[in-house]
């Protein structure tokens, strides 16, 4: 077989990719009542072919296909092309499920085999002219090195949204997608590229060429409300995937190889397939058309346009004729465009697309992994490629285990736990355990509440404050190099970072359900500081809150830009005073917010600029205050609060400090939440030490929850 690699065509053919994503949309080319161009497959290739190495390989490789063509292929023989959807996503609705990309499948393999109804019901003209393709599209099960995938890859990009190049769409997902980082070759896979934005147009793709050959851009881009009938997509907009493989596998729009529909001069050209009228081509369902003269070789009259061929712009498509079937067919039999080896049988084992499903791997996904107590969790087995029986084990969860494929748990007791799935499919079995998959939140913390972190040395594992980030890069960290008081704070080490980023910082409850009863006034503050990289950074930070413990959440408060700080450092900052630090004062945290589960969360949007911290966080009745408003006395703060030894042996000593004397609780828990010992202590005014035997506690990690009044701090210790 042939080999050549896109490297042949330069920057040549990354400048045709660039500059038409990057036009303005052509309104001509779009379909009725739609805002984006409905093919630009032509375009592209006008742009290629201005390269007079392209145009003379181009046609060398059309004179292979018509030799093809002339040759005809066997009847009754199913072309089977393997297919790997790459789902390029930002995290929004283009992200889609594997649901709306079974339903395209279907869509496709209905269209090319004639199963579907509709093309019962055509024109008079074309009645008995829709033609079985007898080609079959199947979802390759196998990477290029072997690992077994459900025949869908996603990746997370915000080039999703920026198609000005499609290759640096494909580039993204050939280095960034979570089954195989390297090149899926375009004579093994059917690549469809999946995106939020495709240069403008609902779709496009390349002509057969051997300059694309076996290269990964040698597929098809989409726009992901364009895939199947269902999800983000509609009927509507169900048959564009047909559309985009109709061109990749050689096809002409019905009126040439004009791009835009319309054009009377279309009547002039020719899609090289002679059983489908000329015309000039519809963006909408205009049955009656009749644009042009179409008596030819096949026709010895005039006809009406085939408006209904999946070839045209049509709302109504339905049909390939047998000689668009037949240019189809003829395409997979050239070699030196790569569509011959996809259907080869050694292909077709290599890339697991036989149709022999079997289990390989156990796999499970769930609505949410932070619950309050009592809150339940939904739980989806996402197991392939064949699952005929399940078995969940959920430590610390009711039921505590299951044989359902999507079993629904309650979560009762605060902790971190585990979940484990055991899949089979009747003769292999595999399993998948997520350790601390599931965070059970502690119960409430009580205001007035504060945060200075001093008390911790990681937030990994934390009880009461969860990182996430999704681009797997730098996260929300405990520091000691910077603090507006004490000696910590929490840093994003966002200088260094490449592209867009987005940091959450998510907080465990908090009651605010005496606000009401005690003035109805409450403030959330806290203490930042920040620099840009350039005077022109542009980064973001939100402040989101919640009334159902992380459910839904609304955006309370934004600082970008300027605003968030006019001052820029080209070199990785840090503080370095007091003065470097801005309190923030929220007050419209209200009446529907003044619940025993009140959560909040910080999030940072950053896109390369420099590092940023947070610090005192505090949430206390009453209008704003420049000073931090406590609970638990801390006699110069919370250098009265501590444990030592740490990490202890056999004696744990706690010190701490009171303004009068109270009863002061003091309860160990270990990393799951279960709840080890618990003492009551009667603290005199001052400073107070209490002594605790920790003989029984097994080696490992554990919490000592200190409550005082309506205060509560939480201090992390090490078992030897």
């Amino acid at each position: 077989m042939e080999k050549t690699t896109l490297i042949l065509a330069g920057s040549f053919l990354l400048s045709a990719f660039t500059g038409l994503a990057q036009r303005q949309i052509d309104h001509s080319n779009c379909r009725e009542g739609e805002n984006v161009e409905y093919c630009i497959t032509h375009k592209k290739m006008a742009e290629l072919k201005k390269d007079p190495a392209f145009l003379a390989s181009w046609e060398k490789d059309q004179a292979k296909n018509n030799e093809a063509l002339k040759a005809g292929t066997e009847k009754g023989f199913i072309y089977q092309i393997p297919v790997v959807f790459h789902v390029l996503h930002n995290g929004g609705v283009e992200n889609i499920s594997d649901e709306q990309i079974y339903d395209a499948l279907d869509i496709l393999n209905r269209d090319f085999r004639l199963q579907n109804n509709d093309a019962n019901n055509v024109q008079i003209d074309f009645v008995g002219m829709p033609t079985d393709a007898e080609i079959e599209f199947v979802l390759a099960t196998k990477a290029p090195n072997g690992t077994c995938f459900k025949g869908i890859t996603r990746t997370m990009s915000s080039l999703s949204y920026n198609g000005a190049d499609g290759y640096d769409q494909v580039a993204a997902i050939r280095n960034g997608n979570d089954v195989y980082q390297n090149s899926w070759p375009g004579d093994d896979y059917l690549n469809v590229f999946i995106v939020g934005e495709a240069g403008g147009a609902a779709g496009y793709t390349t002509n057969p060429s051997t300059w694309s050959n076996n290269d990964m851009t040698n597929g098809i881009w989409i726009l992901h409300d364009y895939v199947g009938s269902i999800g983000t997509s509609s009927v509507g907009s169900s048959r564009a995937l047909t559309h985009e493989v109709g061109h990749w596998l050689n096809l002409d729009h019905t009126w040439g190889s004009n791009n835009n529909p319309g054009n009377a001069s279309s009547c002039s050209t020719d899609d090289n397939v002679t059983d489908t009228p000329n015309c000039i081509g519809v963006t909408a369902c205009l049955l009656n058309a009749n644009t042009c003269n179409s008596v030819n070789s096949y026709w010895s009259f005039d006809v009406e346009d085939n408006v209904e061929n999946y070839m045209d712009y049509s709302y109504c498509s339905k049909m390939y004729t047998a000689g668009q079937v037949a240019r189809m067919r003829a395409a997979l039999e050239v070699t030196s465009t790569g569509r011959k080896n996809l259907w080869q049988p050694a292909n077709l084992t290599a890339t697991g697309a036989t149709g022999s499903l079997f289990l390989c791997k156990a796999e499970f996904i769930s609505n949410k992994t932070a619950v309050c107590v009592g809150d339940s969790i939904q739980f989806t087995d996402d197991s392939y490629n064949l699952v005929s029986g399940w078995t969940w084990n959920f430590p610390g969860g009711t039921p505590a285990t299951s044989t359902d494929p999507n079993p629904v748990v309650i979560y009762n007791t605060p902790g971190v736990y585990s979940v484990t799935l055991t899949a089979t499919d009747g003769s292999t079995q595999d399993a998948e355990t997520k350790t601390n998959y599931v965070r059970v939140l502690p119960a409430s913390g009580t205001i007035p509440f504060h945060e200075g972190f001093e008390n911790y040395t990681t937030l990994s594992g934390l009880p009461n404050w969860e990182v996430y980030n999704p681009n797997n890069n730098a996260a929300y960290a405990i520091t000691t190099t910077a603090a507006h008081s004490g000696s910590k704070s929490v840093k994003l080490a966002n200088f260094g970072q490449t592209g867009s980023n987005s940091d959450e910082l998510i907080a465990s409850p908090v009651d605010l359900s005496s606000v009401a009863a005690n003035g109805g006034v409450v403030t959330l503050s806290f203490r930042y500081a920040y620099r840009k990289r350039t005077t022109a950074d542009m980064e973001f930070l939100k402040v989101f809150i919640t009334s159902d413990c992380g459910d839904s959440w609304a955006q309370r408060k934004t600082l970008s830009g300027s605003q968030l700080s006019p001052l820029a450092v080209s070199t990785t900052w840090t503080p370095s005073s007091v003065a470097d630090w801005t309190t923030v004062h929220m007050i419209n945290v209200t009446t529907e917010y003044w619940v025993d589960n009140f959560r909040y969360k910080f999030e940072f949007e950053g896109n390369g600029g420099n590092n940023f911290y947070l610090d005192d966080i505090n949430i206390y009745l009453g209008a704003p205050s420049d000073n931090i408003v406590l609970g638990l006395a801390e006699n110069g703060d919370i250098d009265e609060l501590s444990l030592y030894p740490n990490p202890a042996d056999n004696e744990l000593n706690l010190r701490f400090s009171v303004n009068t004397a109270q009863e002061v609780v003091v309860q160990i828990q270990d990393v799951s939440g279960k709840v080890a010992e618990t003492h009551a202590i009667q603290a005199a005014p001052g400073s107070n030490l209490v002594l605790m035997d920790t003989q029984k506690l097994a080696a490992g990690t554990y919490y000592a929850s200190i409550k005082a009044g309506d205060a509560q701090k939480v201090l992390q210790f090490v078992i030897k």
